[in-house]
């Protein structure tokens, strides 16, 4: 029996409770650019989550919940959309050609972030993942052209799984407020103590910038 919207949601945010406890906090320089997919998130939202949580925190859940949406659309298009079925079909393939594909296996809470981190002013870098990326897939050979009646009948087709992805991550924003108890447990218990104490040793370090040995010489 296919498992209801309900039970994938309840899975998804389980998943992500059982990732949270290695959750840690960031050593390196953050990004610069907000993430297009977590920035202004109905899902956050809907989750208790869009405000001060951590960026990483919240990427691994819209991540899961994003993947519940695709999956919905992909069930809905082979359903429904034959054009836009064999449009991705023909896509796929040809990602599946490519002699570098790196994006490919990622865990959830990495899925959808930059390849490369932000470059420092001034040092550029030799060569980068994206780059590799970016070569293979101007080698591998582009998909055959469209007639004009064949592009309207596909933006149509478009059209409609958007709508469609519209309604559904609008109820999986109704169904993950249920959850909303849990995932703020969840963030009292693991999250917001390692916060506390990242903000506990800049206090002491601001408090306290010199050694105290200098100051008695």
């Amino acid at each position: 029996m296919e498992r209801s919207l309900s039970t994938r949601v309840a899975q998804a945010v389980d998943a992500w409770l059982r990732w949270l406890p290695r959750w840690e906090p960031a050593t390196h320089r953050g990004r610069r650019s907000p993430c297009p997919r977590c920035f202004g998130s109905p899902v956050l939202s809907a989750a208790g989550l869009a405000d001060d949580t951590p960026h990483g925190v919240q990427h691994g859940l819209s991540t899961r919940i994003k993947a519940i949406v695709d999956q919905l659309v992909a069930e809905y298009t082979s359903s429904n959309l034959p054009m836009l079925q064999a449009e991705l079909d023909q896509q796929a393939a040809r990602n599946r050609a490519r002699s570098y594909r790196p994006r490919e296996h990622l865990g959830p809470e990495f899925d959808g972030l930059p390849l490369d981190p932000e470059p420092e002013p001034g040092a550029p870098f030799l060569f980068t993942i994206s780059g590799f990326e970016e070569q293979a897939a101007a080698e591998t050979p582009p998909l055959p052209p469209l007639t004009d009646e064949a592009k309207v009948a596909l933006r149509r087709e478009v059209a409609l799984a958007d709508e469609f992805a519209n309604e559904a991550g609008r109820e999986i924003c109704r169904l993950l407020s249920d959850h909303r108890v849990r995932i703020r447990t969840a963030i009292t218990t693991f999250v917001d103590p390692q916060i506390d104490q990242m903000l506990r040793e800049l206090t002491t370090s601001l408090d306290a910038p010199f050694d105290p040995r200098d100051l008695g010489s």
